[in-house]
């Protein structure tokens, strides 16, 4: 027996010590995509546009600097593109004064007059007054990832290659507009769940480099780091696959280099500890709302990356975070919208950039915006007015910045019985607020489609706390996550339970939280909404997806 546990020991101690020794430092390869046979991309790296009725907007970037400014055509008419970044690889080709439901070829020509690539359709939305029959729309949250600090530990989002994938799925079914509903990277730098985890990880330091919190994102040593992050996690998953398909892009917590945390006190990771970090300890503190350095951060991947939101007559043009100068005019870097025709109007709003913590008065979205949100409902302008938030309406994980205040109890039971660090009160009185607008609508579904939880699921809420609801309830969706690994949904190695609906409501589940890789598709008619829900995990075979069928599907229809 002693012979026996000697051997066990050493054994151990082996084991210890190789995984203290692993090369941490190994630079990994990243790949973009190889290049599409059907359509030459040229030197173009990565392609997003959004549009209007009325306007198209495109981020680009380039797979070397162009010293003169490359130019948009749209028909017959000429857009130069607005540099974005110092070296001159990304760029911003704005295009207003269009026709409404329009398909134009559009083609980018270098200052010399050569194309860059080859030229593509895309078409402007219907005009506010106009009567499409059908929308579909590809929805889902979670894209990022960094192959980076995935490596070894084969924890978090899936790699890259698995998520192009279940982008190519979704994009076959052919949607008329993408809606990204937050965490389009995953970096994080101080707040995650180890000192050395995400972008502080020896494997994303070696691949990027160390930000310096001390010098701006771009125009110092940051640009090159932010960019190595960045790229792999939208550039490469992107590329042009979305070219001709109208795109908008919500941020949340993780797009500023945060996770939404709160924290009392310091704390030890006794895993780290064992593993050979050199910083166990998790700082106290609170990520949210961002400081400086992360609010730029998340600022200036927007700037390279993905399109603002154009201007809609119907939101006012001094919301917080519209109209900056360092953007195109009048757009929104966190409140949009969808507007097609007098078909759907869908509200897209962020709930980080702008939380307070002010106890009874403490809310999510500001006030200004929050006024925009209610209006928007009570005029129902369209058939289907449909809210869009980053955050979840419905579910709750116990996490820290959610509009609930439940935290995980005995046997991984929400409860309320702890008190929540650092909770607000006034988020909860806001979430009734907007509850209660949505019901109160006439014509239109209540329906809030969710992003944020890296679940999938669907329900009704009767009551929250004193507000009844039943009268109209609220439907509510949760999307999916496109880009969620094995090991990092809820119930996983970080909160050990799956989603539950909180205690202060009461809400029937059509599709109780399922924790999947997925998407949904929500087709819009003037008579009914449905959405179908496509889910996929490991162990599943990747070949799979390919093939992915919905597995839940909720209509909701006039009767």
């Amino acid at each position: 027996m002693k012979q026996y546990l000697t051997k066990s020991l050493l054994a151990f101690a082996i084991l210890a010590l190789a995984i203290i020794l692993y090369d941490r430092h190994t630079i990994v390869e990243i790949k973009p995509p190889p290049p599409n046979l059907n359509w030459n991309s040229g030197l173009v790296a990565h392609l997003l546009p959004t549009v209007s009725h009325n306007r198209i907007l495109i981020k680009a970037s380039f797979t070397r600097p162009l010293s003169e400014p490359p130019y948009l055509r749209v028909a017959e008419s000429s857009f130069p593109g607005l540099r974005t970044d110092t070296e001159g690889r990304f760029w911003c080709f704005d295009a207003p004064n269009l026709q409404p439901q329009t398909t134009y070829q559009l083609t980018l020509k270098s200052a010399a007059g050569e194309s860059l690539c080859d030229h593509w359709p895309l078409s402007t939305f219907p005009a506010p007054d106009a009567r499409p029959e059908r929308l579909r729309l590809l929805i889902y949250t979670g894209a990022g990832g960094h192959d980076a600090h995935i490596t070894w530990r084969k924890t978090g989002p899936l790699p890259l290659d698995v998520r192009r994938r279940l982008l190519g799925k979704a994009l076959s079914l052919k949607p008329d507009a993408v809606i990204s509903s937050g965490d389009q990277i995953y970096y994080d730098l101080t707040f995650g769940r180890s000192p050395k985890y995400m972008g502080n990880s020896p494997e994303s330091i070696a691949y990027a480099g160390k930000f310096d919190r001390s010098l701006p994102p771009l125009g110092s040593p940051n640009e090159e780091t932010l960019k190595k992050a960045s790229d792999p996690q939208i550039a490469y998953l992107y590329s042009v696959y979305c070219r001709s398909i109208p795109t908008f892009f919500l941020l949340d917590d993780h797009d500023y280099f945060e996770n939404d945390e709160a924290r009392a006190k310091d704390d030890y990771n006794l895993k780290d500890l064992f593993l050979g970090w050199r910083s166990p300890i998790i700082k106290a503190g609170v990520s949210f709302p961002p400081d400086k350095f992360d609010l730029e951060l998340g600022r200036t991947v927007q700037k390279l990356y993905l399109p603002e939101f154009l201007p809609d007559d119907s939101r006012p043009s001094d919301l917080p975070g519209s109209g900056a100068p360092d953007r195109p005019e009048g757009t929104s870097e966190c409140y949009g919208t969808l507007r097609y025709g007098n078909l759907v109007e869908a509200l897209l709003f962020e709930s980080r950039r702008y939380v307070t913590l002010t106890g009874t008065d403490a809310v999510f979205i500001p006030p200004a915006a929050e006024k925009w949100l209610i209006d928007r409902m009570r005029a129902e302008e369209t058939i289907h007015v449909v809210n869009i938030p980053a955050v979840v309406f419905g579910w709750s994980a116990g996490k820290w910045l959610e509009w609930y205040p439940d935290v995980r109890g005995e046997s991984n039971k929400l409860t309320t019985r702890e008190p929540k660090y650092l909770w607000q009160e006034g988020w909860f009185a806001q979430h009734n607020r907007l509850l209660q607008a949505a019901s109160g609508m006439k014509k239109s579904f209540p329906l809030f489609i969710c992003g944020d939880l890296h679940s999938q699921a669907a329900g009704r809420i009767l009551r929250s706390r004193q507000l009844d609801l039943s009268a109209n309830p609220v439907n509510v969706v949760v999307s999916g996550s496109l880009g969620t690994g094995a090991r990092g949904f809820p119930s996983g190695d970080l909160r050990k339970m799956i989603a539950q609906p909180p205690t202060d409501l009461k809400l029937t589940e059509d599709l109780p939280c399922a924790e999947n890789n997925g998407f949904v598709i929500a087709d819009f008619t003037p008579d009914k909404i449905t959405i179908m829900f496509y889910g996929w995990k490991p162990p599943q075979p990747v070949e799979t997806i390919d093939t992915l069928q919905p597995f839940h599907v909720l209509e909701l229809k006039r009767s």
